[in-house]
């Protein structure tokens, strides 16, 4: 059974306002429940489940903590979902907390300048944690990356990856020398690259790129060589194949 309070509560995790104010956000269906509760168990704040997903998954449902866990009707489950099918288990975690003073972690990270799809947002996740990209730079205009889309798209990912959310020309003035290898259509080709060790790879805006203060203290430009008629590349798509290519 749930109760009113908590089905208001969990509704409001679908307003960004609610979740800084929590410091929490939602998560749902087995696969990304067990990935979490293997990275961030400390970080569960409830856990709310049909008996079917139970049965299917005694070995998740034993990582939660028994106080936290509840049991509840499908019907139940609808109410509290954010997506159209609900997926037989939602969680609530608490967001990670960055270390302060905040500092930009040696290797390659990635700068995402006015990125605002939450899609793209989720998949990049996913695939710098794929490429072993640890920490993601976001500009304030970003996409939440707690958002209920976001954190589905990137399974599990948004845990293991260190998000910050600043005013990007600030950072880069108080981290002089820092090298910024900014996703153009107009750069060196990416064939052309070397790999990179150091410094932060920028992807800018879906439509508008990277921005122009942003661009001109970028090191390099680099540009993925188009063969097709294609008039841009989806912005995780160009992601995943930049940091293929440079790391």
């Amino acid at each position: 059974m749930i109760t009113k309070s908590q089905v208001k509560y969990i509704q409001s995790l679908g307003q960004k306002k609610f979740r800084e104010e929590e410091s929490a956000f939602v998560a749902e269906g087995p696969k990304i429940i067990n990935e979490l509760l293997d990275t961030a168990s400390s970080g569960l704040q409830a856990l709310y489940y049909t008996t079917a997903w139970k049965l299917e998954y005694p070995v998740i449902a034993a990582k939660a903590d028994p106080a936290l866990a509840h049991e509840i009707k499908e019907a139940e489950l609808e109410r509290i979902s954010f997506l159209s099918t609900p997926h037989q288990v939602l969680g609530v975690f608490k967001k990670p907390v960055l270390p302060a003073p905040f500092r930009l972690r040696p290797g390659i990270s990635l700068m995402l300048d006015g990125l605002q799809d939450p899609g793209n947002m989720g998949t990049i996740i996913r695939i710098a944690d794929w490429f072993g990209v640890q920490q993601l730079v976001c500009s304030p205009d970003c996409a939440d990356a707690y958002a209920p889309k976001v954190v589905q798209g990137s399974m599990g990912s948004i845990v293991r990856v260190q998000l910050l959310y600043t005013p990007l020309a600030a950072l880069i003035q108080e981290n002089p020398g820092l090298k910024l290898y900014a996703a153009t259509l107009g750069g060196q080709p990416l064939t052309a690259a070397g790999k990179l060790t150091e410094g932060m790879l920028v992807i800018g805006n879906e439509s508008k790129g990277v921005s122009r203060e942003i661009l001109a203290a970028a090191t390099r430009q680099f540009t993925i060589p188009r063969v097709g008629k294609a008039e841009s590349l989806n912005a995780a798509v160009a992601t995943g194949i930049l940091l293929s290519h440079l790391i």
